[in-house]
């Protein structure tokens, strides 16, 4: 039985994790699924319970820097980017310290881990309480939708964890950026919540990894985040029976079912509503869900990427 907490619940949330026990929490981005970073058992829950292929790499979650460069080895950039943009949805690939505790299932034995501070209250009060690091990747079966409420989280894992920590809908809606920096150059392994363009602004020119690269961090399956329709993207005419996730003013016509991310084409505002609305079209009286074009810029890059790899052969 998955038990549904309150925001008044983190320390019986914090005793399930040191427990061993899985608990969803909710993030500026989407809701992690948590478990004790250092327990190899509760790391191979996580893969057990999202039925996550096990060469896909997690991100462990921190209150702070400080915990942080107990698991890691900071460098200028390191240190740099994480003062500018912790908390926040930023994730850092780096060497593993000579001590660091994390389990090597996390790191799909590599020799690096990926690391964020995340930017909601209620998830730093439960790192905090709980006094361990998560390893916390999205709280859903692995290669669906990501969770940005606590009913999404249920639906995809009731039965299969300890407790969701309900703490509303997620702010931003998409998954952190992932950064790796175990090398001299910078290489952009998943655009997201916080845009290429700042970091580069910061750090300079950043790299991007080949899709066939190995896995240094999560979200880098080419079928990943996808719902059971398929997906047809940039599309501006209709197929019969088939929903349109629209982006902007003035969706064309002739589709079954009609969300919008932005009618006014912000895409802060779609990149917080790209999962739920991806949920709420994938029903079985439609025969696929369309989607139009997004701006590749800005937020727009993590948008398509994610809309790209949900769309992928399966």
């Amino acid at each position: 039985m998955t038990r549904l907490l309150s925001p008044h619940d983190v320390a019986e949330a914090a005793r399930l994790l040191r427990a061993g026990e899985l608990v969803a929490f909710p993030t500026e981005t989407v809701y992690g699924l948590g478990g004790d970073a250092t327990n190899d058992a509760a790391v191979a829950g996580i893969f057990a319970a999202k039925e996550r292929p096990r060469f896909n790499p997690l991100i462990v979650h921190v209150p702070d820097t400080v915990a942080a460069k107990s698991l890691a080895i900071f460098d200028a950039r390191a240190t740099l980017v994480a003062r500018h943009f912790w908390p926040g949805p930023l994730s850092l690939v780096l060497r593993r310290g000579a001590d660091c505790p994390v389990s090597l299932l996390a790191s799909a034995g590599l020799d690096s881990v990926a690391i964020r501070v995340p930017a909601h209250p209620l998830a730093l009060e439960l790192l905090r309480a709980t006094e361990r690091p998560l390893a916390a990747p999205s709280a859903n079966r692995s290669g669906r939708v990501s969770p940005t409420t606590a009913e999404h989280v249920m639906t995809e894992l009731r039965g299969r964890i300890a407790a969701v920590l309900d703490g509303g809908a997620c702010r931003v809606g998409i998954e952190s950026t992932v950064l790796d920096l175990t090398s001299e150059r910078p290489v952009l392994l998943r655009p997201g919540g916080v845009p290429s363009e700042k970091l580069e602004a910061l750090i300079g020119a950043i790299a991007t990894t080949a899709a066939d690269a190995a896995l240094r961090s999560p979200g880098m399956l080419q079928s990943h985040y996808a719902p059971h329709l398929p997906l047809r993207l940039n599309v501006r005419d209709a197929r019969p029976g088939e929903a349109l996730l629209a982006f902007g003013p003035d969706p064309p016509p002739g589709f079954a079912e009609i969300r919008s991310l932005s009618e006014r084409g912000d895409l802060t505002e779609a990149a917080a509503r790209l999962f739920a609305l991806l949920r709420a079209l994938d029903r079985p009286e439609f025969t696929g869900i369309a989607v139009m074009p997004i701006p590749e810029h800005g937020l727009g890059a993590a948008i398509n990427d994610r809309l790209r790899r949900a769309a992928a052969a399966r």
